[in-house]
């Protein structure tokens, strides 16, 4: 299970990229007008915000994209597809004025559960509809009669028939499990600072699950009168109380989130690291600024779930403590720098300074638990991976230079893994070929190092591993070409 979750969060890694284009949009669109959400002002900067919510907005859909080219064998785009079939299916025949007329029910009679169906879960859902579909129908022969939809045409067909019965499943699931958290949220309301904080814990616990919605509504808006961001902006409230379900997150996103980017950077390998460091600090510059944590949250949160937690605990004892101190300010949009700095003029703001302070202690906090779970349980954050019994080549040079070194390389190590006879299937991550064989005992470990790659590694008697680097979509891509060909 593990070993899947940590597939699926390799495959999130290129949808949460295209995070930081996101977060570039809107912290220029911020940085040049602050009110730019609002839609009055500065006509640039509502155009670079409104660009970057198109990614933010769109993020489920992406991740089905991401997940189900990930998830198949060869990452080929009949998977992605099949997935966002999958997303589409589910989520029109769940959206609200769908089922209206579906069950011939007014629209406003519709549960409201309906109306965040469109979330990261669902998205995940499709994606793993899509690969799995994929990987087990991409060879699929039909009858004669009906070749022309046999193989990859087949893949999208099944996914449409398969996220169909989901729909028909999240129909009676997804109400009862969206009432029940916000029935669970109405009686921790009463609970003061400490019912703060189990709502912080569950805020980021459920975001992976898109259900972070169900909580946030009872707190955040007007569901049992307590309309936390309404109210503080609106300057309606109790000095101290109003912003309590806002303020624990400064902290959290401005602090501690860019900290455990820094510890992921840190331990991640050493050629790794100019990968990973871009990576987290662009993430931890989007945390820090706009409040936008995906980037970072994303990248370890199926690749290393027990951080993910840690991460929900420590929201959750921020959230605490702000309360606790009667700390309090507000977000627009989420809670970084610029909501930060405009949430400062309210009146309902009380004792910010010391979500500064919280935000300083956080990030030593999430610095030290981060470095320290990762080295003791070894976890696979972002630029680590098992490289038990690696091959090491400490002369990697390869003798042919410019385009045709990728040509060679590819060539060199499919004849040197035993060819189309002996590939069952062939995934590239971000520095590594994952090459599932029949039989690793054949591999010529040598021709492989002649190539120039830094190292090789047989995890067992049929998965090996082969480091290029970075650049490893340039071997991969004629690998798998001439394995499609010869198969």
């Amino acid at each position: 299970m593990l070993n899947y979750l940590q597939k699926i969060g390799r495959s999130l890694m290129l949808p949460v990229s295209v995070l930081v284009v996101a977060s570039l949009f809107m912290g220029t669109g911020y940085a040049l007008d602050p009110d730019a959400l609002s839609g009055s002002g500065n006509t640039i900067a509502i155009f670079m915000v409104q660009a970057g919510l198109v990614v933010i907005d769109n993020l489920p859909i992406l991740f089905a994209l991401g997940i189900g080219t990930g998830l198949a064998k060869d990452n080929n785009g009949a998977a992605a597809l099949s997935a966002v079939v999958a997303f589409l299916m589910i989520t029109t025949l769940l959206d609200p004025e769908k089922l209206a007329v579906i069950t011939a029910t007014p629209v406003e009679e519709i549960n409201p559960a309906f109306g965040s169906i469109k979330n990261v879960f669902i998205g995940i859902i499709a994606g793993i509809i899509g690969g799995e579909i994929y990987n087990k129908f991409y060879q699929t022969q039909l009858p004669q009669w009906l070749a022309f939809f046999s193989g990859r045409r087949l893949v999208p067909i099944l996914s449409s028939i398969l996220a169909l019965i989901t729909a028909l499943a999240l129909y009676f699931i997804w109400p009862a499990v969206y009432g029940a958290l916000q029935t669970f949220g109405e009686a921790i309301a009463g609970m003061g600072a400490l019912g703060a904080g189990i709502y912080g814990f569950l805020n980021k616990l459920l975001i992976p699950f898109g259900l972070h919605h169900a909580v946030n509504n009872v707190f955040w808006f007007d569901t049992i009168g307590i309309n936390d961001i309404g109210n503080f902006w609106g300057s309606v409230g109790e000095l101290g109380i109003t912003g309590r379900y806002q303020a624990g997150f400064f902290p959290i996103m401005m602090f501690g989130l860019p900290a455990a980017a820094f510890a992921i950077y840190k331990n991640a390998k050493p050629e790794n690291k100019a990968r990973v460091g871009a990576l987290m600090f662009s993430g931890a510059v989007a945390s820090f600024v706009t409040g936008i944590t995906e980037p970072i949250e994303f990248s370890f949160m199926f690749l290393s779930p027990v951080l993910y937690v840690v991460n929900a605990l420590l929201t959750g004892v921020s959230m605490f403590v702000a309360a606790t101190l009667n700390a309090t300010a507000g977000f627009s949009f989420s809670a970084g720098l610029i909501d930060f700095i405009l949430s400062l003029r309210m009146p309902l703001a009380n004792n910010t300074w010391m979500l500064v302070v919280l935000g300083l202690v956080m990030a030593v906090v999430y610095y030290f638990i981060f470095d320290l779970l990762i080295k003791k349980l070894d976890l696979q954050t972002p630029g680590r991976e098992d490289d038990a019994d690696l091959d090491i080549n400490d002369d990697a040079t390869a003798p042919v230079s410019g385009g045709d070194r990728y040509d060679y390389m590819a060539n060199e190590i499919y004849e040197a893994v035993g060819g189309a006879d002996n590939i069952n299937s062939m995934v590239n991550c971000a520095t590594r070929l994952r090459l599932n064989l029949k039989d690793t005992s054949l591999v010529d470990q040598q021709r492989i190092k002649n190539t120039g790659v830094p190292g090789q590694n047989q995890m067992d008697d049929h998965n090996y591993h082969v480091i290029v680097g970075t650049d490893v979509q340039f071997v991969a891509d004629p690998f798998s070409e001439r394995l499609n060909r010869e198969k």
